[in-house]
């Protein structure tokens, strides 16, 4: 779907350009070209060079023309061919090239690259992500690290950027009451998996006539199985012991990160108290989640609330960070880093536990922060909800 122009996000992000001296950015990550350009690679060539005063260019790969001309927000949209019988250069050669010569017409100096973003989203055409050569870096002798420019405009959202999270966020929920409606003991993970991910693209293409694709991504655990760091398999489903689904949906590249749980039957009373003691946990850590808050104390209010239930030294995973066009993004919350909580950011907000040998619990969902109370922005429940 071609979105309008987010110029309170793109008036963000030069303000942020003029700071640092900043000529133009080139970017190649696929979150950062659609988040300055809403045009989203397929194969993840494809490059955006931002300057601080003028029109953008989309470098975009010749047969994905006629999306990048439908969906971008520039009008200068430059072709690289996927194939050339002449070139047995790979694409990303002939892109760079072209991105070079953009930059050099224009006369862009001062080059602001992705040098230290450290991860990315995956392309559209399979997950696996295309990342830049040393060659990228090289080209622009006058370069500077742009990643944390780049990290500050994505922490707060704009209403647009909002509105397609929900999208993403509403998708996460009608496939999760898909699941739930069908979830029985003896089903295998990975048929829970391949069901509630099945849900998210037959709903997702097409939803609410504002997505065009979609996908999800998920881990399906149950009972014993619950672990962190560890794939689905083919366990069958507990019966009286939650089945945690971590999840993930990508809505035209704005993203939702979710841990919800499901049990058949009537839960077994250990992981009722264990449900209880995680929920206060959490409710404190949504509590604290207001503009000017710290970061830091963030992290140590869940692990030091998690260490007085019994279990010190957990979680061995993140327990808030943010979401946007990726599913984690900068803020991550850390008890050794510094950093303040804004109105406009959109936290994960993740705590777990774990038992030795398997089970367990996590619950998270994302919240926006405001000037008041955060909203959350997925309608099904947290906590362990009745198959």
């Amino acid at each position: 779907m071609s979105w309008p122009r987010d110029d309170a996000k793109l008036e963000r992000v030069r303000a942020l350009m003029a700071e640092e001296d900043v000529d133009a950015l080139v970017v190649r990550a696929p979150d950062n070209v659609l988040y300055l350009s809403n045009f989203q690679p397929m194969k993840g060539y494809d490059a955006v060079v931002f300057p601080r005063e003028g029109d953008p260019t989309l470098i975009a790969l010749e047969p994905s023309e006629d999306d990048a001309r439908r969906t971008a927000w520039t009008q200068d949209v430059r072709l690289f061919r996927g194939y050339d019988e002449r070139d047995p250069r790979p694409p990303p050669a002939r892109a760079l090239e072209l991105t070079v010569e953009v930059c050099r017409s224009r006369g862009l100096e001062r080059i602001g690259l992705e040098l230290s973003q450290g991860t990315q989203a995956a392309d559209r055409m399979v997950g696996e992500p295309t990342t830049p050569t040393a060659a990228l870096f090289e080209a622009f002798p006058n370069r500077v690290d742009a990643s944390p420019l780049l990290a500050e405009a994505r922490m707060l959202k704009t209403e647009q950027e909002l509105e397609r999270m929900r999208l993403a966020n509403r998708l996460a929920a009608v496939a999760l009451e898909d699941v739930r409606a069908l979830l029985r003991p003896g089903m295998k993970e990975s048929e829970v998996a391949a069901a509630w991910e099945g849900s998210v693209h037959a709903h997702g293409l097409g939803y609410e006539g504002k997505v065009e694709y979609a996908r999800g991504y998920s881990l399906v655990w149950s009972g014993p199985g619950i672990r962190t760091f560890t794939s689905t398999a083919d366990r069958p489903i507990a019966e009286h012991e939650p089945t945690l689904f971590e999840i993930w949906v990508s809505a035209d590249g704005y993203w939702c990160d979710h841990t919800k749980n499901l049990v058949p039957g009537e839960l077994d009373p250990r992981y009722a108290e264990l449900e209880a003691q995680l929920l206060q946990v959490y409710a404190r850590a949504i509590d604290h989640c207001a503009d000017g808050a710290s970061l830091a104390e963030l992290d140590v209010l869940i692990r030091d609330g998690i260490a007085a239930a019994g279990y010190p030294g957990q979680p061995s995973h993140p327990v808030a960070h943010g979401v946007g066009a990726r599913a984690h993004e900068p803020p991550y919350a850390h008890r050794a880093a510094s950093g303040t909580i804004r109105a406009g950011m959109v936290l994960a907000i993740e705590p777990g536990i774990y038992w030795e040998g398997g089970g367990g619990l996590r619950v998270e969902d994302n919240w926006l922060v405001t000037t008041g109370e955060p909203e959350k922005l997925c309608s099904f429940p947290d906590g362990i909800v009745r198959a």
